[in-house]
């Protein structure tokens, strides 16, 4: 008897109908077979189907069982064909029919329970965007899927549930989305718990409201990870496309647990300086996300940017400029998004106390050299904003302590909130949400720049040096400080607050 049973598989964030075809017969030996260009995790389907089955109270088939996964010349990979290569055999031999445009997906465990699987969002995305009206997958995998509107999500939670369902025995209530309880989680450093360093906090505002890339070099223990980590508390939370976006990447990954739902708080990476560059961008023999897009929509955060390998480093050209990277590989070809604010930090030198005002550095030119070189130029040039922080004497941090607190994360997030809305209602036509984003053609339609702006702006490329990229990042950021101050057209001191940032590394010859 030959059963169909729809499921689907994704490559990157897209996703393709898959087919699970089911022969069972009597002619020949019993056997079990599965083709279609298989993983091994796919192979193994089989004692895990079997075995459920058997578990289940069910006698598995003495018949040779033929599995082919359609169309064949598309890599199969993980354990999700195992519901449906379950029910195409439970349907053949218990001869019940398959609901029409009905989507299956799910891991069973040996006692016949299915299992948290990953993926669920994209695959259920996937079957309301092509005409599939129900999807049945795992319990703890059905909130995750049910944010789809429109579509029905049956919860299962094991195949005597599901078999039962499917003779007619026993209803199962389709799954409603159940928004997790959100709690105010406080971010690891506020910014008024930062003393001094007011310079680098008003990067860091402007970073946050424009969505750009931040550099800070100074000494070490002068402040610079306090307030790479507070941006994550000035930062506004996710909206509802970028909610689907990050779950997206997320529930490929297999980084949502159990009955989770969208993500709503924009992530923040911070791996490791010995990371490979792989585990940086992404790839493997299968194309997985790397660090660069599970910070899409977020923050990625590089301490100690001059320690981490060079290859690494230059590999996120593309994505820094482009938004996005291309993995290929010799069987796949998959996108992956990579809208992130990087912000990175880094000591001057090796022994960390070049140009420092009390402490003398034990560094040699050559050596100095060869550290600030780690870093290449043109990653240097994707970088909006630079700053120097310096450290801060004991005595001045005494004062500091007695004074009234600076400003909380809590009132810069307003300000940055109001800057954002700003840029939402802007670039609604557009496929860009900040400044940070924009291309020469959106800078043209929405950077109104005065005579004497324009006038400052081409003194200042011409004093220090700067790339045609350097030029425009320089136009970005001064659209930002200008929707901070709530402006619609550039002023000349927009642009001379955002000169500062790129004119301040270069005084003091950092790089």
């Amino acid at each position: 008897m030959f059963k169909k049973v729809n499921s689907a598989a994704y490559s990157g964030l897209d996703s393709v109908g898959i087919e699970v075809e089911v022969n069972t017969t009597k002619k020949g030996l019993p056997g079990f077979n599965i083709v279609g260009l298989t993983s091994k995790a796919v192979d193994e389907s089989e004692e895990r189907v079997k075995t459920a089955i058997s578990n289940s109270g069910i006698e598995f088939p003495r018949r040779k069982i033929t599995i082919n996964l359609a169309p064949a010349d598309i890599p199969k990979e993980g354990s999700f064909y195992d519901l449906p290569i379950a029910v195409g055999i439970l349907a053949s031999v218990m001869n019940f029919e398959i609901p029409e445009k009905s989507l299956f997906f799910g891991e069973l465990s040996l006692d016949g329970s299915l299992r948290h699987t990953k993926g669920a969002l994209p695959l259920a995305l996937f079957a309301k965007n092509n005409g599939f009206g129900n999807i049945f997958l795992p319990e703890d995998s059905a909130n995750e899927a049910a944010v789809m509107e429109d579509l029905n999500v049956y919860p299962i939670k094991d195949l005597d549930q599901i078999t039962a369902y499917l003779l007619g025995k026993k209803e199962i209530d389709s799954a409603v989305y159940r928004r997790e309880k959100e709690e105010k989680e406080s971010p690891e450093f506020d910014m008024e718990e930062i003393l001094g360093q007011e310079q680098a906090k008003r990067a860091a505002e402007i970073a946050a409201a424009g969505g750009h890339n931040f550099f800070m070099m100074g000494a070490p223990g002068s402040g610079k990870t306090m307030i790479a980590r507070a941006i994550s508390g000035i930062l506004p939370p996710l909206t509802e496309s970028e909610s689907l976006e990050v779950t997206e990447i997320y529930s490929i990954s297999g980084n949502t647990g159990p009955g989770s739902g969208l993500i709503r708080k924009r992530p923040f990476r911070a791996p490791h300086h010995s990371i490979s560059k792989v585990g940086l961008i992404g790839g493997g023999s299968k194309p997985m996300p790397g660090e660069v897009t599970l910070a899409h929509r977020g923050v990625l955060f590089l301490d100690e940017f001059n320690e981490f390998p060079r290859s690494a480093l230059e590999s996120m050209r593309q994505p820094l400029e482009d938004g996005q990277l291309t993995i290929s590989r010799s069987k796949q070809r998959v996108k992956y998004p990579s809208e992130f604010m990087l912000v990175a930090s880094s000591n001057p030198c090796p022994c960390g106390y070049m140009n420092h005002s009390e402490k003398e550095c034990r560094c040699t030119p050559r050596q100095i050299f060869n550290y600030q070189k780690k870093i290449s130029g043109p990653i240097l040039d994707r970088i909006d904003l630079h700053v120097s922080v310096s450290a801060v004497d004991i005595e001045k941090l005494k004062k500091e302590r007695r004074k009234e607190k600076g400003e909380s994360s809590d009132k810069i997030r307003k300000r940055v909130e109001k800057a954002r809305e700003i840029q939402e209602k802007r670039y609604m036509k557009e496929k860009i949400r900040t400044n940070a984003e924009m291309k020469n053609r959106h800078i043209k339609a929405y950077c109104n720049l005065p005579e004497k702006t324009e006038e400052i702006l081409s003194k200042a490329a011409s004093s220090f040096n700067l790339s045609a990229r350097g030029y425009f990042k320089m136009i970005k950021v001064s659209r930002t400080i200008a929707d901070l101050d709530g402006e619609d057209v550039i002023r000349p001191k927009h642009v001379a607050e955002a000169l500062q940032y790129r004119a301040k590394t270069t005084e003091d010859k950092a790089f």
